[in-house]
């Protein structure tokens, strides 16, 4: 039966239960990712794939429909419905695939399949590193919310006029966009009991993971400038 107690107020064995939900639910949906992700590789046309990168309009589109989808997935995230917050993660794990496909077909055509590896491996360190920080501080990190929020519209803001006026946002944006995903998952992982009932353990790993794939977009772009 669904319940609508906050961890916060839950047992300790709940907590513990969520939070191994929670996780486990975060690694099933990299390999979800993974697998649609190299489905569409195989599947899709480079003529296409070639039309999301090649015009700077198209990207304005993509993004644009990407940000409204991406509100309707985490509206279905806080559902009580577990059914419902499965259809919000699955639906943003098909929107990253879909996302990442130009940049990972780029990225093994140039460099190979290692990059993509090494990219992988930093992210996944980070996002532990930040997780052990988040359950092991006695910080309160709430300071952090509204860094992320102007943060977040100043990136978006930076991305589509350099899609417009044709500007390469460089390295350091990249940087500062790691930081970014960085700091986002260290509040939401210090957050995550505040902000989720204990049966809301899918949608919990749904924001975990959009946050995962910033932090993996902009690693792999750092790691693609330097090697170009």
């Amino acid at each position: 039966m669904m319940t609508d107690v906050l961890v916060a107020h839950a047992k300790e064995v709940e907590k513990a239960e969520f939070y191994k939900k929670t996780y486990l639910h975060v690694a099933l949906a990299i390999l979800a990712f993974i697998g649609v992700e190299t489905v569409l590789l195989k599947t899709v046309p480079p003529e296409v794939i070639g039309l999301m990168f090649g015009g700077r309009y198209v990207w304005l589109l993509i993004i644009g429909v990407f940000w409204l989808a991406s509100v309707l997935a985490n509206k279905w995230s806080l559902s009580q419905s577990r059914s419902v917050q499965y259809m919000g993660l699955g639906f943003y794990i098909l929107l990253e695939a879909l996302i990442f496909m130009p940049m990972i077909y780029i990225a093994v055509a140039n460099f190979g399949g290692s990059i993509i590896y090494q990219a992988a491996m930093l992210t996944i360190a980070m996002f532990a590193g930040i997780s052990f920080v988040a359950f092991t501080s006695k910080r309160d990190f709430s300071f952090l919310r509204n860094i992320i929020v102007i943060g977040g519209f100043i990136s978006l803001g930076l991305i589509v006029g350099g899609m417009i006026f044709g500007f390469d946002l460089g390295l350091w944006f990249s940087v500062g966009m790691v930081i970014l995903a960085s700091a986002t998952i260290l509040y939401q992982t210090s957050k995550l009991k505040d902000s989720y009932t204990t049966d809301q353990y899918v949608g919990a790993s749904l924001q975990l993971f959009a946050s995962i794939m910033l932090l993996f977009w902009y690693i792999l772009r750092i790691l693609m400038s330097r090697r170009s």
